[in-house]
């Protein structure tokens, strides 16, 4: 039975599948004005004649279903609901066309500011986990991912950096047109657009978007990252992106934030304690973007996979190792309060570092119960076989005893599903 996400209620429509997402986009960057069409093609879950977009800050000014001019549509603070003039039955693909712009801006949540934000000269997006409706039409779910094809028309002097290989860049009037498509099926929150005065620098198979003043600095800061695929391929498995993206603001961002192929990073992350985060981000990729949640509870499968990456990049890098880090966060984990749930942490706590650190320790806690090469081998075969598909705990577990032929009920159901901090099992 199909249910709303727990911890994003409000967000998405079940009465449809979005099988592809066509943006076509004008941006100004003096005034930060959006224009855009869109034209998503669907399918119906159930006989409907009315369906839900989320759209939120931005003015709808036309919708057609199936190019239907009968086609009504009504807009609010957060939905826009689109009315057939005829029953779409349950199966059916159809299109849906919106004419929309406004001047976009992040929205207000209960996990902060998110979506669109204007830059001191360009813009970013952070969507992480409910922004892609500051900026486009979408059926605003985890668990509903799409293909994209993005244009961005903007000012001549200005680089955009999206979700997608670039496949065309082509003046416009006095503008400049970039486009990037992509055939990977990408959630709402991991599509992104990134705009400034960048130049492009490429570090192995690494595409750098930046500032020119800050060239070398970037260069340097990211000089690892040819090594940290390398690492992440060995224990993970092939890169699963069509293309691997870093974009570094002229700004100071708060944290990094990865996206379908992309990261973003403020000018603040090019110092030496942030290589932890670079590691972390590329992670993502394999953890999040290919492998990922259909619900927001099970957010540790994102997190607490990226963190220990950061654990596994220290050892190979001739930092601390997995063990060290483990034992060290381990110790300040048990001063705190034990009243998370990795497995439901609850919205107000997705986020919170205590289900990044304690998915980690999670994972090391199975590698020093299964030993080296069955634990590795559990973490190929979960990228393997869920490669950009949708996963929950459970799925996890039973990843386990597949490769091992031992479920490991005790030891999953003690750090997945009970509160209290369990005891890491004695180093090798």
């Amino acid at each position: 039975m199909r249910r709303h996400d727990e911890y994003a209620p409000q967000s998405g429509d079940l009465g449809y599948d979005v099988e592809s997402y066509d943006l076509d986009l004008s941006y100004r960057v003096r005034t930060n004005r959006l224009e855009g069409r869109a034209v998503i093609m669907a399918v119906a879950a159930v006989s409907t004649r009315s369906i839900s977009l989320d759209l939120v800050g931005l003015r709808a000014t036309r919708a057609r279903i199936d190019g239907d001019p009968r086609t009504t549509m009504q807009p609010g603070p957060r939905k826009l609901r689109v009315t057939s003039p005829r029953i779409l039955e349950a199966g059916e693909a159809f299109s849906i066309e919106i004419v929309y712009g406004g001047a976009p801006a992040p929205r207000r949540s209960r996990w902060g500011l998110i979506g669109w934000e204007e830059l001191d000269d360009g813009s970013l997006v952070a969507g992480q986990p409910i922004g892609g409706p500051t900026w486009f039409p979408c059926n605003d779910r985890p668990d509903d991912r799409a293909r994209y094809r993005i244009a961005v028309t903007t000012d001549d002097g200005y680089r955009v950096a999206a979700t997608g290989l670039t496949v065309g860049v082509e003046p416009a009037r006095g503008r400049t047109r970039w486009e990037f498509a992509t055939e990977l099926p990408v959630a709402t929150y991991l599509a992104a657009v990134h705009i400034g005065r960048y130049r492009e620098s490429v570090l192995g198979r690494a595409r750098l978007v930046h500032p020119p003043a800050l060239t070398q600095r970037v260069l340097h800061a990211f000089r690892d990252v040819p090594r940290m695929l390398t690492l992440f391929e060995d224990a993970f498995g092939p890169y699963p992106q069509d293309h691997c993206t870093i974009v570094v603001t002229r700004d100071d961002l708060e944290i990094p934030l990865e996206a379908q192929g992309l990261a973003v990073f403020g000018a603040n992350h090019l110092e030496p304690a942030s290589e932890r985060l670079i590691a972390h981000e590329l992670a993502h990729q394999w953890f999040g973007n290919s492998v990922g949640i259909a619900h927001w509870r099970d957010i540790w499968l994102n997190e607490g996979f990226a963190c220990y990456a950061e654990w596994l990049w220290s050892e190979a890098s001739g930092g601390a190792t997995a063990d060290e880090l483990a034992r060290r966060h381990h110790a300040r984990l048990k001063l705190l309060p034990q009243d998370l749930l990795l497995s439901d942490p609850g919205p107000d706590r997705m986020f919170d570092d205590i289900v990044y650190k304690r998915g980690a320790l999670t994972l090391h806690a199975l590698r020093l119960a299964i030993g080296e090469e069955a634990f590795f081998a559990v973490l190929r075969r979960w990228v393997e076989h869920h490669r950009h598909a949708l996963v929950t705990t459970d799925d996890f577990a039973h990843c386990v005893e597949e490769v091992t032929g031992d479920a490991h009920t005790a030891l999953l159901t003690s750090w997945l599903y009970a509160k209290p901090l369990p005891p890491l099992p004695p180093s090798y």
